[in-house]
């Protein structure tokens, strides 16, 4: 018989899509999360949970907070070593930076090495699902689904497509790209907890001819992702309408190729037009907010008024390497600095939400990821919020649950993440010797 294993903490999070963050937050201050090998089979107050397990294993972890797995909605494995390079803006800073370290991916043996380092950057972390873009060579992303899929996690990923505007050591071609990507959907979409994701790297790096090519590909598989930038840099979008001047704008692009529909993650949006923000509503594609990217590349401050009008889903998103930060937390708290700089400060739980429930229920899986219901994966992740001698100042044990979000979004990194548990298994503990 499988040992069940229950866990005694404070647990947050959210059970159901909702716009309505600190009325359908749950919270079980002394609380138990019971799993049985891969999933969720319990969830509630200890007291009430424990009498109906009296005989599974305890884990005490009273003192500390368990939330489900992070989702990090936008980020590039390749730029892991590249992270915190001094740069300008965006365009300069992939010619001069970018580029040249994803050249490097070439050798399997090099992309191998690093998809087991940002994989465990990410567990260290407290993230177990991103959406990540490779490189253009498709076997660094053979390398990220193979680790990946060793330690059981839910990933999203795709080959990075580009024939233009980019070295030529980096470039694909139409046909390439749509071999290249059917063959990784065919081996690797819905395999295990794997998902593909076409990655049109951004409109100016493909062709019109390659543009169509991965959109047939959207036409044939309805269910794999999309992600891809959109509007980051005002450069940027000049040069995309100079790039498609028969096109209505950035967006339109994309949707001229049949990539603005459910399961559409667009990185960044900061630029968006009114009639853009309405395109993405109807469509349901999805707007990933890449704080400390937008501030360290200069790129401009991401506006919630637009989204919330038009119901756009908001994804939370590191960006790495532009992105400074692996912690999802963290990368919040620079989300409430800017939007505290526009006088709409975004809520500790609105944040939690949007690396949580938020974006599965925006990918249509809230059935397997995003929040600590029974039969949910058992992805979840056990904070320490009082980990050195000034968070234990700062919060108390009775702290309230936002509170302790935010506190932790200013004051904590990896140190606040005690495990992080992928598919009933801990896959990261704090100060454990290999």
């Amino acid at each position: 018989m499988t040992q069940l294993q229950l866990f005694r903490a404070s647990i947050l999070h959210f059970p159901e899509p909702t716009t309505q963050f600190n009325r359908d937050v749950a919270c079980f201050r002394d609380g138990a999360l019971v799993i049985e090998q891969q999933r969720i089979v319990a969830v509630g107050q200890f007291e009430d949970v424990a009498a109906q397990y009296p005989q599974a294993q305890i884990h005490d972890h009273r003192g500390q907070w368990i939330i489900p797995g992070l989702i990090d909605s936008h980020l590039h494995y390749p730029q892991t070593e590249m992270i915190a390079r001094y740069g300008k803006q965006l365009l300069h800073w992939l010619e001069t930076y970018t580029f040249p370290t994803e050249d490097k991916f070439k050798d399997p043996a090099y992309a191998a090495r690093l998809s087991e380092i940002f994989l465990q950057q990410l567990l260290k972390n407290g993230t177990t699902t991103g959406l990540v873009f490779g490189t253009v060579h498709s076997g660094a992303v053979d390398s990220l689904f193979s680790a990946a899929s060793e330690k059981n996690m839910a990933l999203v990923a795709g080959k990075v497509c580009m024939d233009r505007n980019c070295p030529p050591f980096l470039q694909d071609c139409p046909q390439s790209a749509q071999q290249d990507s059917a063959r990784l959907i065919d081996k690797w979409h819905n395999q295990g907890r794997n998902l593909y994701a076409l990655t049109p790297r951004f409109a100016p790096t493909s062709s019109e001819a390659q543009m169509a090519a991965l959109g047939e590909l959207a036409q044939q598989y309805p269910d794999v992702f999309i992600q891809t930038h959109l509007s980051e840099n005002l450069e940027e979008i000049e040069w995309v309408k100079s790039l498609y001047p028969e096109c209505g704008g950035y967006l339109d692009v994309y949707d001229k190729y049949h990539m603005v529909r459910e399961r559409s993650v667009f990185g960044h949006c900061i630029h968006l037009t009114d009639d853009e923000w309405i395109r993405m509503g109807e469509a349901r594609a999805a707007a990933a907010f890449c704080p400390t990217s937008n501030l360290f590349l200069g790129s401009g401050l991401f506006n919630f008024v637009k989204p919330r009008l038009h119901n756009v889903d908001v994804v939370m998103a590191t960006d790495v390497g532009a992105g400074t930060t692996f912690n999802m937390l963290r990368t919040y708290g620079e989300g409430y600095k800017i939007s505290q700089l526009q006088n709409d400060p975004l809520a500790p739980l609105e944040g939690l939400y949007m690396m949580t429930q938020g974006p599965a229920s925006a990918y249509g899986l809230t059935g397997e990821i995003g929040n600590l219901n029974p039969g949910t994966m058992a992805d979840f992740v056990i904070l320490s919020p009082q980990f050195d001698e000034l968070t234990q100042l700062r919060l108390a044990d009775e702290s309230e649950p936002a509170d302790v979000i935010f506190a932790l979004s200013m004051l904590g990194d990896d140190r606040a993440i005690a495990q992080t548990w992928v598919a009933g298994v801990c896959q990261y503990e704090k100060n454990k010797k290999e």
